[in-house]
């Protein structure tokens, strides 16, 4: 069974008018999977949403169309768009990893991370989650509503102070610890109260509480985006601080190794280990983390390059000892060792690879001409052939 169809929860109730149909509540957090019936009723809300909400965007262009300005509302128009469309990918993708309810743990855990996780898409949207994509979009379309007095049920103040109330809670849940929303928030609620005082008194607040709405509406799209921004901010930070403390840790081994390669190597690379806390506290605003980022990738790169530039003739002389040990080996199995000349090779080439520094160039020409010298030598030259026989030696003339 698929989220959305005819068999569903959602499916099987009234339909329910584009007005009130507000993006589903999701399950669970990210990093966790959550219980397939849970999953299964968001799927299929989400479903419905969809489909209510392009029905909506829909007659909501048509409006814009005929409108006298149509181009004020492109803007709006074409961000809940993109914000659909992201939204209705997100769902196939996660329909796909649901598999008619057949997602396992595993898969439940990837529907988690495809619910709370970041929309990969090229423009805007790909700041949000999925969760803040529905109810920006939710938000876009209640203003766009508004503007263009769109809304079936503007008359019924009742349920549109209801609605106010109901997004003034979220953007209380967005703001969190910000004093400046915080305040936003808290004035736009202050305004809120006043009308429907004012309502509740017989006054006509038609045109004060469209107003509100619109303003209400903005707000919320405002903070769902900067709520986004900083929670990336906050990730981004974590992820320099981590960085830092890495290549903090990895400074000393290659001061030591550089060290160590200047002592035991005869003509050493020249280069110079980074200080990296040269590069200060890490940044807490955007700009500058940014920069610090790529400052912290510039060090890495450097650090990768000298670590290669004095690993390399250590490596090479340690190896190049090895051959040696192993021409020696093949020496003594072959008779060359009995030669002073290959003995003669062979203490040479011992004697450069011990010394300190180490002339690496010279170690590898020395091991080169021991293998020379141990070397097989042809059958002709290693046991003599018969003596001709008395006679014989002037036959072939």
């Amino acid at each position: 069974m698929t989220p959305g169809s005819s068999s569903s929860p959602v499916a099987a109730g009234p339909p329910v008018a584009p007005r009130t149909q507000q993006a589903p509540t999701a399950p669970g957090r990210l990093g966790e999977a959550s219980p397939a019936a849970e999953l299964f009723t968001y799927l299929a809300a989400l479903e419905e949403w969809l489909r209510a909400r392009r029905t909506e965007l829909d007659r909501l262009d048509a409006a814009a169309q005929a409108a006298a300005s149509p181009e004020t509302y492109t803007a709006d128009l074409l961000l809940a768009m993109t914000l659909w469309q992201a939204a209705r990918t997100r769902a196939d993708e996660m329909a796909v990893v649901w598999d008619s309810g057949r997602a396992d743990t595993v898969a439940r855990e990837k529907i988690s991370q495809l619910i709370w996780g970041r929309l990969s898409s090229p423009d805007g949207s790909s700041l949000v989650s999925l969760v803040e994509a529905t109810r920006l979009c939710d938000a876009i379309v209640a203003a766009l509503r508004t503007r263009l007095s769109f809304d079936p049920n503007a008359a019924d103040e009742v349920a549109r102070f209801r609605g106010l109330r109901a997004e003034l809670a979220r953007c209380d849940e967005l703001a969190g610890s910000d004093t400046s929303a915080r305040g936003r928030v808290e004035k736009l609620r202050e305004r809120w109260t006043r009308l429907r005082d004012k309502a509740s008194h017989g006054a006509d607040v038609t045109g004060p509480l469209t107003e509100l709405e619109a303003e209400v509406a903005r707000t919320e799209r405002d903070l769902i985006v900067g709520a986004s921004e900083r929670r990336e901010l906050a990730r981004d930070r974590k992820q320099a601080v981590e960085r830092y403390a890495a290549l903090e840790a990895r400074e000393p081994s290659l001061r030591e190794l550089a060290a160590r390669a200047r002592r035991e190597i005869a003509a050493p690379p020249r280069l110079a280990v980074p200080d990296v806390s040269r590069l200060g506290e890490v940044p807490h605003d955007r700009s500058g983390l940014d920069g610090f980022l790529t400052r912290l990738a510039t060090v890495a790169r450097a650090f990768d390059t000298v670590e290669s530039a004095y690993t390399a003739p250590l490596r090479e002389r340690a190896e190049l000892r090895y051959r040696l040990d192993a021409y020696r080996v093949k020496a003594d199995a072959n008779g060359r060792s009995s030669s002073p000349t290959v003995r003669s090779g062979l203490a040479e080439a011992r004697e450069a690879g011990e010394a300190v520094p180490c002339d690496v160039v010279l170690l590898r020409f020395l091991v080169e001409q021991y293998q020379f010298l141990s070397r097989d030598l042809p059958a002709h030259l290693s046991s003599p052939g018969p003596s001709p026989a008395p006679g014989q030696e002037g036959s072939s003339r």
